[in-house]
């Protein structure tokens, strides 16, 4: 977990996909019915400018969005577009969005979800 989480936040060295574990997500799932939540934590991948107008219809729709636009940067007029789109939906539904990992995901928040730039833990 502290790797993850370093990778997260920038520090220590990538590590190879040999040094994570797998989890057996099947034990995490409901059996039976479940009410839905009112808002669910999404994870998106962008590679275009293209994918941006679903990752502002789920901002929109209330729900806390990480992307990760690491393969945007490549491309820097597009990396900085999509930035300025995430922003200006932020702005609009009265958000937040902060980068992380050096900016290799970034975490866009509906309305009334503030993101804290205090770390908790972990020292300096």
């Amino acid at each position: 977990m502290a790797k993850f989480l370093d990778s997260l936040l920038g520090k220590g060295t990538p590590s190879s996909e040999m040094e994570y574990m797998e989890l057996d997500l099947q034990s995490y799932e409901s059996v039976g019915e479940e009410a839905p939540a009112s808002m669910y934590v999404k994870i998106a991948n962008i590679g275009d400018l293209k994918d941006t107008p679903r990752i502002k219809d789920e901002i929109y729709n209330g729900n806390i969005v990480i992307v990760d636009v690491s393969r945007l940067k490549m491309d820097k007029i597009t990396y900085e577009r999509v930035l300025k789109d995430l922003r200006e939906v932020a702005a609009d539904v009265n958000g937040d969005i902060v980068g992380l990992g050096e900016a290799r995901y970034v975490v866009v928040t509906p309305m009334s979800v503030k993101i804290s730039r205090e770390k908790i833990g972990g020292g300096l």
